[in-house]
């Protein structure tokens, strides 16, 4: 089912491209634009762990380095039946964490410096159980993707607007028209239906995952409680909006109509879900 997420957002968002470019540049656009999405592609696949690693500009740590943390990945993944992945750690005081990879075989951890300041050793073990849930559901091979594709509709966002400003793009003003408003348009949409392809049912279902490879729903109950107050208070700078939706904890301050694109569940909900799961276990 995951892979046929992927094939579908895929799809969808090289349709996007195409029809953008369309707009901008007749045929030729289109035909740059299909070039661009296979590319684009070619390079989420095979590439963009690295690329997300190196955005957030995370640094791969080695087990004397990292002891307590490599201790617990290692625990979950001998638990879980899956290869160890990489571990890194993010540069912020902010705590948060993700978990990237095309499939458990290619994946890595990163976690940011705040959040090994203020979890224990139970509530950082649920987080990372929550992590390795998303490589076991092959969740992260769609979110890494949507991420890297929505970089180029972007990019063709910024490229409309610069043409239309400094007349480029044709000698039809009503091209150069249409070529803006489908920017206008569809670029939000298309960070939309990201969100929304990437369900935020994914992340119902990784706490899940976390809890049973854990068996501590109650420390990933408490872990959440922590990482939503502290998001709040200290939220993480520099973040890319395409991938605010890996993260455990939604990065990004709710500022105007931000709140209205949500790309995690209620943290309220999901502590209810954990709570109500403990007392089942």
């Amino acid at each position: 089912m995951n892979y046929l997420k992927t094939a579908v957002l895929l799809a969808t968002l090289t349709a996007v491209l195409i029809l953008v470019g369309g707009a901008i540049g007749g045929r030729n656009g289109a035909v740059i634009a299909f070039v661009l999405a296979l590319a684009m592609n070619f390079i989420s696949y095979w590439y963009s762990d690295k690329i997300v690693l190196r955005m957030y500009r995370a640094k791969e740590v080695s087990e004397s380095e990292a002891p307590k943390l490599y201790s617990i990945v290692r625990g979950l993944t001998q638990r879980i039946g899956m290869p160890m992945p990489t571990v890194h750690i993010i540069p912020t005081d902010t705590p948060n964490a993700f978990a990237t990879g095309r499939n458990p075989d290619h994946a890595a951890v990163a976690v940011t410096q705040g959040i090994r300041d203020i979890l224990n050793s139970d509530e950082l073990e649920g987080v990372l159980a929550h992590e390795l849930a998303h490589v076991v559901h092959r969740d992260i091979l769609i979110s890494t993707v949507a991420a890297t594709i929505a970089g180029a509709i972007t990019i063709l966002a910024y490229m409309a607007r610069w043409a239309t400003i400094f007349g480029i793009g044709g000698r039809d003003e009503n091209n150069n028209i249409i070529g803006v408003l489908a920017m206008a348009i569809l670029a939000p949409i298309a960070a939309a239906m990201i969100q929304l392809a990437i369900s935020r049912s994914r992340e119902y279902h990784a706490d899940e995952g976390g809890a049973e490879f854990s068996k501590k729903p109650l420390a990933l109950a408490s872990a959440l409680e922590k990482l939503e107050d502290y998001s709040k208070r200290r939220p993480m700078q520099r973040v890319n909006t395409s991938t605010a939706h890996m993260f455990i904890v939604n990065p990004l301050t709710k500022q105007g109509l931000a709140g209205l694109f949500r790309t995690h569940p209620s943290t309220s909900d999901r502590i209810k879900r954990l709570r109500e799961m403990a007392r089942s276990m």
